[in-house]
């Protein structure tokens, strides 16, 4: 009896200290996760995000149809205007001499083989003519897709395996944009990444970038790199030159969505997509190579996508790469995302559910 009394003294303590080495263990991965993957700075908090509501889910379709532009059609080719009538110099009759009704001769009918004669009858009759045909030819004019929210599933592996979710979200106003991405992993660590910048003519232009991580028991770390017309501020402070056509680790989804819509030449095997990208301490050129064109198992359906491979080059030793799946039945847009730090850390993302989104503008 008193043994058994012993060993439940002994018990409790125990219990104390294993459930506090649980804790110490989830804080030790979660400021290890947070040190591998992310660098820590003051800043001011990230924008707030856009007011969107996502109301409908987005439907498997046809791809869009992208036509490329058409090529500037080649001047018409007009007939050389007949001579003036020898009647304008002629002196006018006398009173009583009767008017002989004037005869110009028509200019000779080109053989229906010469370019002059295919021209002439090619062209328009009317001046708006030409108008309506070039409008036909123009390729369609590109539309930003409505605010769409995706969930995706997390699986991983970081010294022992990795389970979570994410969520990516392309909110819109006007010529405003925003992408998030957050990913949580179990138990209780959390990144956000966002980026807020304009949307024009050359695509998706940051202006701020913010990449922030929570833990239990640590303090919340964030960086922020701040884009202009010249130069991108980095999260340490350093100023570099901003390369034209510039993203950041969490626009660059919605920038390969752009170019595949709009640069048909890349829907191919062996296309190379490449752009420059600000990370929290550099800027450097990223390539992807477009792998094959791969069947997709989700939960809610098998989808073809666009299997997009980074290229080697330019890349740091134990820098994050990530690999993309781009579905073209749902706009583009990635249904899976594979992350690699090394050969024993990496994340997927695979999309959970059909894709929410924004009602359409009316």
């Amino acid at each position: 009896m008193r043994d058994l009394r012993a060993l439940a003294a002994w018990r409790r303590p125990l219990w104390w200290a294993v459930w506090a080495a649980v804790c110490l263990g989830h804080v030790w991965l979660g400021r290890e996760v947070s040190q591998s993957m992310v660098g820590w700075g003051a800043q001011a908090a990230p924008p707030p995000a856009l007011e969107v509501a996502f109301v409908q889910e987005m439907a498997l379709s046809a791809p869009p149809a992208v036509r490329p532009p058409a090529p500037p059609a080649p001047p018409p080719i007009r007939a050389a205007a007949p001579a003036p009538s020898p009647a304008a110099s002629r002196p006018l009759p006398e009173p009583d001499e009767p008017v002989a009704p004037e005869v110009v001769a028509e200019p000779a009918t080109p053989a229906a083989s010469t370019p002059e004669f295919v021209a002439a009858v090619a062209e328009p009759a009317s001046a708006a003519a030409p108008a309506v045909a070039a409008a036909a030819s123009a390729p369609a004019a590109f539309e930003w897709p409505s605010s769409t929210r995706l969930t995706l599933d997390l699986k991983g592996h970081f010294r022992g395996p990795l389970y979570g979710s994410a969520q990516v979200e392309w909110r819109r106003q006007g010529e405003r944009y925003q992408v998030q991405l957050t990913l949580k992993v179990s138990p209780a660590f959390e990144r956000r990444l966002q980026s807020d910048g304009l949307i024009t003519a050359q695509g998706l232009a940051p202006r701020r970038f913010d990449q922030v991580s929570e833990a239990p028991l640590v303090s919340t770390r964030q960086e922020t790199v701040h884009f202009d017309a010249e130069e991108v501020r980095l999260a340490n402070g350093k100023t570099v030159p901003a390369p034209a056509g510039v993203q950041d680790s969490a626009s660059q989804f919605v920038q390969m969505t752009w170019r595949f819509l709009t640069q048909p030449e890349l829907q191919r095997v062996g296309a190379t997509l490449q752009f420059p990208m600000a990370l929290p301490r550099r800027v450097g050129t990223w390539g992807y190579e477009v792998a094959a064109l791969e069947p997709v198992v989700l939960p809610f359906a098998t989808v073809d996508a666009y299997h997009l491979r980074p290229r080697a080059e330019g890349r740091k030793p134990n820098e994050l790469s990530v690999e993309m799946w781009m579905a073209p039945s749902l706009q583009y847009l990635p249904v899976r995302i594979l992350i690699h730090q090394d050969a024993e850390t990496h994340l997927e993302l695979t999309l959970k559910q059909p894709p929410l989104q924004a009602a359409p503008a009316r």
